[in-house]
């Protein structure tokens, strides 16, 4: 497999030199630099390149997270950013999901987790970790479907089955309250996951923030 490449976003320059050693250690992984915030980053893209992942601190100077992040979306959407912060409210969490980020660790996590998290990235695309999908769930409980978005389209049973499935009732409880038979419901999941190129439950959460489909 051919080498990954790493950018750091990050204004605590002793903490993200360290992260940089840490990753620099990892096969398969090179870190092309340290950027102090979103605005030093975006300048060094011209003369010392776009990473294949970029390592996102939230709160910075002059450009946080929140910005940069918006701003990649935009006019490098194939630019993959894993958040490495110590924020963890779920009003945040969220925000950044629905600004396209593929994963949300805490500075605190283990170096195991934070390789995982990284070829779980580079192979798959997104990293669902045990942090990331605690917080979802929780703020599930408040999630609204809105109407459809251009580019997926669902017949009216579907949402309301993505509707149901963005709470805690387990799948036979939202059979019920469709009146319909678990099959028929399994038959709704297949055909969301297929349309969102997504595998699990947490995955078509995610994929359903990050288009728009879910509003908490």
């Amino acid at each position: 497999m051919s080498t990954t490449t790493i950018a750091i976003a990050d204004d605590h320059q002793l903490l993200a030199q360290a992260l940089s050693d840490l990753v620099q250690k990892f096969e398969g992984y090179d870190v092309l630099y340290v950027a102090e915030n979103g605005r030093d980053l975006i300048e060094r893209f011209p003369k010392q390149g776009i990473p294949d992942i970029l390592l996102l601190d939230v709160n910075m100077p002059e450009m946080d997270g929140f910005e940069t992040a918006t701003y990649l979306q935009k006019h490098h959407p194939d630019l993959k950013i894993l958040v490495l912060s110590m924020i963890d409210r779920d009003e945040q969490v969220a925000q950044m999901i629905r600004l396209g980020v593929r994963g949300y660790l805490l500075k605190g996590c283990r170096p195991a987790e934070l390789r995982e998290a990284l070829d779980d990235i580079r192979t798959k695309g997104f990293y669902y970790s045990e942090f990331l999908t605690h917080h979802l769930l929780k703020s599930l409980q408040v999630a609204k479907v809105t109407v459809n978005t251009p580019t997926v389209h669902f017949n009216e049973r579907e949402l309301q089955f993505l509707k149901l499935a963005c709470s805690d009732l387990t799948y036979a409880q939202i059979a019920d309250e469709m009146c319909v038979g678990v099959r028929t419901v399994d038959g709704y999941r297949e055909a969301i996951f297929q349309k969102l190129h997504v595998k699990s439950r947490v995955g078509m959460v995610m994929e359903a923030l990050r288009l728009g489909l879910i509003t908490l």
